[in-house]
């Protein structure tokens, strides 16, 4: 019996969308860009080809992708096209891997490159340059790294791309957020839970979501999966994700930038169309259109080597003539496959760019490498903060009151909330309740674009104009919250310990992102990726085992001093000061560590300020050495550690009544370290000051 299936109509575009004059520069513009990302993997000399290739103007060593760089700089030229025609302001995100060439090559054409990077100019010097540089080491990665202009996402992070284009667009309605994501790629979970990001882009008050699905067929050896199935299965597959999709497919140039255009420009009318809806009517989740560009992997690269066919299959993946420099017929095939791109037409006789190709180029404020929104921190304005006296909890002696210890950051949160309704956003995978963080909801509901049910008002009522983000990904909220502050906003992560560990690898990326930013002059300090870490490994009491594992921590220990700190606030006012401080921060990565539960509370506000700024200090009430050099040091970090080394200092002082015990209270744990490793380190003589010579 053959199963009903449901057909998703097909959006009838225009066949003819480019007179020709603007078909011939675009393909001028796409065929310059093309040489451009083949030759920079190959050649170290004769960069445009005025002579005969010789096996010394090839590089000793080959590296780079050329697979998806020719669908890249296509995506990107036409991306130039209708920015230009529409006065977009626009930030793309580059998905697959290792295709830094199709991207380097037209922002190198189009002049934008070389205005960032000042040795690098549109010039026959600036692009030989930039051939020597790239793959080079302390030259240019072969996937689009921080040190590459218009990037907030690198190719070491696969599968976080369009989570990171949805954190983008949050609060930026003026902005399009172009997305390209490879078919290997979308194999990954983290890109899959991401398409559920269309029913969580308000209509009017976000930006425009524009993800392309970049279909050529294979992975590095494999067939990708949904570059198999038909057509009509995968349009359906999008649809039930949120997704409208359009697709362009083919090979032949000139017929794939009328698609592509026609393409683009429905989507940009369909979003509108979607906005000026949602302006005058309810507003609702609307599926979002979206483009499948089917292109060949390797695409105008060498049909065949070697017997084996090249283009439209896996071996284009990376390099694809292998060996130019020593084998006669290699370096054949590969001056045959460059001089296909005709360079002579594309420059003058100087090697000079000819003017023509700047006709597409949009003015410098719109040029996707020059966006500020992709060098976040140029955007990024201080948190409208509330004074933490107005959450504090009043604490007498030490040791002798309960008190929940995020209930009090949980109204500091709603306050926050309320002050930066444009900038600050709370992430969570349904635990906002759970990790007793309710009073946000005061100000800050849950983002709901869906149908809602009476019932539903129970744990927390939901809005479409929520900023309380929750989503059973952690993959995803992680992803929109690194995309929020790259493009320069603030926000935190709250989630259980033992799950936090499932977005561990996205944290060991933007660890490296923001340690290689740091030394890059022209990227400015973007806000801190918060991470409050509750459920912790010391109390699971229903839960148990299942839900203990501490091993963020050691992740975090093992990244780079100057952009990673771990907290572990004993109290309720030492996490209001711990967060407060991790707020104010840039280029960091910050986990803190608590317990949602009741616990006794020691310090007060200004106690608590106190033992922060220092990150560990002696408790002088819990110790009795006060003069004299104590027998034991008794050290605690954490909020249940601390209670529990309280207790053994109790029972240690009863058993033996002579013996002088110290107790030192440590928030940041490294502070332990030698003062060469971390910043945040106490000096040699102050750690002999807490822990004695001996």
């Amino acid at each position: 019996m053959k199963m009903a299936t449901t057909t998703v109509p097909v959006p009838e575009l225009p066949v003819q969308v480019l007179r020709p004059e603007a078909l011939n520069s675009i393909d001028q513009f796409w065929r310059a860009s093309c040489y451009i990302a083949a030759a920079m993997i190959y050649l170290q000399d004769n960069a445009l080809l005025h002579e005969p290739l010789q096996p010394e103007h090839i590089k000793e060593r080959l590296l780079g992708h050329w697979g998806s760089s020719p669908g890249l700089a296509f995506i990107y030229t036409h991306l130039n096209r209708v920015i230009t025609e529409q006065s977009l302001d626009t930030l793309l995100v580059t998905g697959p891997g290792h295709g830094a060439p199709g991207i380097l090559a037209p922002m190198f054409l189009e002049g934008s490159y070389g205005r960032v990077v000042s040795d690098c100019p549109t010039t026959p010097k600036g692009l030989l340059e930039l051939f020597r540089r790239f793959s080079f080491p302390g030259g240019i990665g072969s996937h689009c790294t921080p040190e590459m202009p218009g990037s907030i996402h690198e190719g070491g992070e696969l599968g976080y791309s369009l989570s990171h284009a949805v954190g983008a667009a949050f609060d930026n309605p003026n902005l399009l957020v172009a997305c390209v994501i490879g078919d290997g790629e979308a194999e990954t979970g983290p890109l899959a839970a991401s398409w559920q990001g269309s029913r969580f882009l308000h209509p009017t008050r976000d930006g425009f979501v524009l993800p392309i699905l970049h279909l050529n067929g294979y992975k590095i050896s494999t067939p990708t999966l949904l570059a198999r199935l038909p057509k009509e299965e995968l349009r359906a597959l999008m649809f039930g994700n949120g997704w409208d999709a359009i697709f362009v497919e083919g090979s032949e140039p000139l017929d794939m930038h009328q698609q592509m255009a026609a393409a683009l420009d429905e989507c940009v009318r369909r979003h509108r169309d979607i906005r000026a809806a949602a302006s005058h009517g309810p507003i609702h989740h609307a599926s979002l259109p979206m483009i499948v560009l089917r292109s060949p992997k390797g695409w105008t690269g060498p049909a065949e080597l070697d017997g084996h066919r090249i283009e439209g299959s896996w071996r284009s993946h990376q390099v694809p003539i292998s060996n130019p420099r020593t084998n006669p017929v290699h370096l054949e095939a590969l001056e045959k496959w460059l001089r296909s791109y005709r360079p002579e037409e594309l420059f003058d006789t100087a090697g000079n760019i000819h003017e023509r190709y700047f006709r597409l180029v949009p003015p410098v404020s719109r040029r996707i490498a020059l966006s500020k929104h992709a060098n976040g921190g140029l955007l990024r304005q201080p948190l409208n903060s509330s004074k933490l006296e107005n959450f504090a909890i009043e604490v007498g002696q030490p040791g002798t009151s309960l008190a929940g210890n995020t209930t009090p950051f949980g109204e500091y949160l709603a306050a926050t909330l309320a002050n930066n309704p444009h900038t600050f956003r709370f992430f969570s995978p349904d635990e906002t309740l759970s990790n007793r963080l309710g009073a946000v909801f005061t100000s800050g509901k849950r983002m709901w674009l869906e149908s809602q049910l009476a019932s539903d008002l129970d744990a927390g009522e939901l809005s479409v104009d929520g900023r309380v983000m929750e989503l059973l990904s952690e993959h995803t909220l992680e992803g929109w919250l690194e995309g929020y502050l790259l493009t320069g906003r603030h926000g935190v992560f709250a989630t259980y310990e033992a799950f936090a560990n499932v977005v561990t690898s996205m944290i060991n990326q933007h660890c490296k992102w923001l340690e290689a930013s740091t030394e890059i002059p022209w990227r400015a300090d973007v806000s801190s990726l918060n991470l409050l870490i509750t459920s912790t490994v010391w109390r699971q009491d229903h839960n148990g085992f299942t839900h203990q594992d501490p091993g963020l921590v050691d992740v975090i220990a093992n990244k780079s001093p100057a952009v990673t700190r771990v907290l572990f606030p004993p109290d309720a006012n030492t996490l209001l000061v711990c967060m407060e401080e991790c707020l104010d921060s840039t280029n960091r990565v910050n986990l803190v560590v608590v317990d949602k539960q009741m616990h006794l509370q020691y310090t007060s506000l200004n106690e608590a300020r106190m033992l922060v700024e220092k990150g560990l200090d002696v408790w002088s009430w819990a110790s009795n050495d006060h003069d004299r050099m104590p027998d034991v040091v008794m050290a605690c970090c954490g909020d249940v550690a601390t209670k529990e080394t309280l207790a053994a200092t109790a029972l240690l002082r009863a058993a033996v009544s002579d013996i002088a015990v110290r107790v030192v209270n440590v928030i940041d744990l490294f502070g332990l370290a030698t003062y060469r490793e971390r910043p945040t380190a106490v000096s040699n003589f102050e750690f002999a000051s807490l822990f004695t010579e001996d």
